[in-house]
């Protein structure tokens, strides 16, 4: 199943850089205007030109496409035209930050939907299930960057429990443990319960179902307790479509990063991609958006590995 997702990954890469080149030179913005910034208008129009040709940015487009992705084949990211470093450099310093706040939203957002899917379904038709599925629609409907302008305001604002941004204080000389920890408590909670609402009701439904089936009404028979059954039987059974739905939620993920990084100031590879599309930063744009790309498919390979493993019976391939 890896080898035919892996085969099949490569030719999606190409299609996606094709687009992606062929829609920033559809673009109507300037990069070397973006580039000198106001600086633009005391510029010669010789100078800008010589950028161009530096660039490459006068050759035929076929040419330009050529040269980047030849680069890009073998290792070249190119270079940073708003950070002036090296591609490889830029996301190289930014990408832990990255995965360690989506990873670790990852897991609050899997334990805490299931713990409250689950109570959701124990509980079905009473206040608390009324409660959970209206905010699970409610939080839906809420904006991610919304989200997280809510958050700052009433815990870093209002009550002045955690900092509102950053990675850690201004005033600090080095990176500690604990203070990247307080400035992770909002951006990771934002980004878990922004993405949670179907997930909950996914697994309230399955649940409820699951509860239906022979085996659960014969657990009964047999006078195990309602935990045991709800907990060994009932959402081991649910749990295993909610991997594959963990997977399909992948490419909003990625898009949350985008909105919790730019809101919280959070300094990962997601939340510079807006900084390299308002400076139309091609080279880091393109790296960013092809790497997005792979989380996406890596993403879905693993919860279809993971389908794999919790239920035996599946072995078609590349199908979870």
């Amino acid at each position: 199943m890896v080898a035919w997702r892996v085969a099949f990954a490569v030719p999606l890469l190409v299609i996606v850089t094709i687009v992606m080149f062929a829609l920033a030179q559809a673009s109507p913005f300037d990069p070397v205007r973006q580039y000198l910034g106001d600086r633009a208008l005391v510029t010669s129009p010789e100078i800008l030109e010589q950028i161009r040709a530096n660039w490459g940015l006068d050759r035929p487009v076929h040419e330009q496409f050529a040269a980047w992705f030849g680069n890009l084949v073998s290792g070249d990211l190119g270079e940073s035209r708003s950070f002036h470093r090296p591609v490889a450099e830029v996301i190289g310093e930014r990408l832990g930050w990255t995965l360690l706040a989506t990873g670790s939203a990852m897991v609050l957002m899997f334990a805490g939907s299931l713990v409250v899917g689950t109570i959701a379904a124990w509980r079905r038709g009473s206040w608390l299930d009324r409660l959970i599925v209206g905010g699970a629609f409610a939080n839906e409907a809420a904006p991610v960057f919304w989200l997280g302008l809510l958050a700052i305001s009433v815990f870093a604002v209002t009550l002045g429990w955690l900092p509102a941004g950053g990675l850690t204080d201004a005033a600090s000389a080095s990176i500690t443990f604990g203070d990247v920890a307080a400035h992770m408590v909002l951006p990771v909670a934002v980004l878990a319960v922004s993405q949670s609402s179907w997930l909950v009701l996914y697994v309230r439904e399955s649940v409820i179902g699951t509860l239906r089936e022979d085996f659960v009404v014969g657990a009964r028979a047999r006078g195990l307790r309602e935990r045991t059954i709800l907990v060994r039987h009932a959402l081991r059974s649910a749990l295993l479509p909610f991997l594959t739905l963990l997977g399909a939620r992948m490419p909003e993920l990625v898009t949350g990063a985008i909105l919790v990084e730019t809101v919280f100031s959070w300094p990962g590879v997601a939340g510079t991609s807006v900084q390299a599309a308002l400076a139309v930063d091609f080279p880091l744009l393109a790296a960013l958006t092809l790497l997005g790309t792979v989380a996406v498919l890596a993403g879905n390979l693993l919860a279809d590995i993971a389908y794999t493993v919790a239920d035996p019976r599946v072995r078609t391939l590349g199908v979870g």
